[in-house]
């Protein structure tokens, strides 16, 4: 075993001595795991129906109404009555997900007024359009945590990289790019995003860029300090004096070496992607209210103090989603701690 792999090894083995970090980790991988298939999790179309006989697959084909005996030759409406009355009777049966609601499910059969509260038909209530909360949560966690994830990834690949070159080369080169950085700082991003999303129709493609233009920052430094530090070690000097070009300095001896404080950062960077995805829609600036996200139902909370469970059940979720990620970086912090004991 390499003394690379002796490092990640023993690493991973501090870290599972993190007992609430190495918990919240895997919390963390079933729910973003889930949430992948919220489709087949929450979903107002059944997995497979049979009917007459006949097997369909709803989930994967739409079928009109007349399939089912109904009178219309539009997509069937697998909540009305009617059809579940259809699908329940002479044999007939079907297997719906555990929660029978899509991200924008709307129950126009619902015996109480939207914003409606927690019940049997659903388990967490209902938004102020009608469509059901959970559902809402399950695919807003998703967006969140696909968000998170990939904002958190390109930012570090650009600060890792604008930052290492710095660092690595020094000099007018390193001098140039604070200066720059500098600057680029000092732009309002917040104004930017406004100005961009009165243009623009408000996507995740569009935030994900304009943040990853800022996001870059703060790794940078950390990771122009620490090449900074590796290039003087005597093995890059050994290594140069073999005659090693750059690129095989960097990526042999000084990247490795570099890399703890930046993924000791990844997870407080996912936090603070989430943080910044739910206070945009909090504010009108995100994706709109046709994606499901956390922020908009904060928002719709806000508008509807009188229906507690939407505040409530939004705020529960994006409290745990958090912990989780903090506990996740804490411990991972931990485990890289070069001052730690294997």
């Amino acid at each position: 075993m390499s003394s690379a792999q002796g490092y990640w090894s023993r690493a991973w083995a501090r870290f599972k001595t993190q007992r609430r970090a190495y918990v919240c980790l895997w919390l963390f991988v079933a729910c973003f795991v889930v949430s992948l298939a919220a489709e087949l999790v929450s979903n107002d179309k059944p997995y497979v129906v049979s009917y007459h006989g006949e097997l369909y697959f709803p989930l994967f084909k739409d079928y009109p109404e007349t399939t089912f005996g109904g009178d219309f030759p539009t997509p069937t409406d697998y909540l009305d009555p009617f059809i579940r009355e259809q699908l329940g009777k002479g044999g007939n049966w079907a297997i719906f997900p555990p929660n029978r609601y899509g991200v924008n499910t709307l129950n126009y059969f619902a015996s109480s007024p939207n914003p409606a509260p927690p019940s049997g038909e659903n388990w967490l209530g209902t938004d102020d359009k009608g469509r059901d909360l959970l559902a809402r949560l399950i695919y807003g966690f998703r967006t969140s945590a696909l968000f998170a994830l990939a904002l958190t990834i390109t930012g570090s690949l650009l600060g890792m990289l604008i930052g290492g070159v710095q660092g690595y080369f020094g000099g007018r080169i390193d001098l140039f790019g604070q200066r720059v950085s500098e600057i680029w700082a000092s732009l309002p991003e917040l104004y930017l995003l406004i100005i961009f999303t009165a243009i623009f129709e408000p996507s995740l493609s569009l935030l994900l860029i304009l943040m990853t233009l800022f996001g870059w920052l703060g790794l940078a430094d950390y990771t122009r300090a620490e090449f900074l530090r590796n290039r003087q070690q005597e093995y890059v000097l050994a290594a140069r004096a073999m005659g090693l070009s750059n690129w095989q300095i960097i990526h042999r001896h000084v990247l490795p070496n570099s890399l703890t404080p930046v993924l000791a950062f990844l997870p407080f960077r996912m936090g603070a992607a989430i943080l910044a995805l739910t206070s945009l829609d909090f504010l009108g600036l995100g994706v709109g209210q046709q994606t499901a996200s956390l922020g908009e139902l904060l928002a719709q909370g806000k508008a509807n103090l009188d229906a507690w469970w939407i505040s409530v059940s939004t705020f529960i979720v994006l409290l745990g989603l958090m912990l989780m990620l903090v506990l996740i970086g804490e411990g991972l912090r931990a485990a890289l701690d070069p001052r730690a004991k294997s």
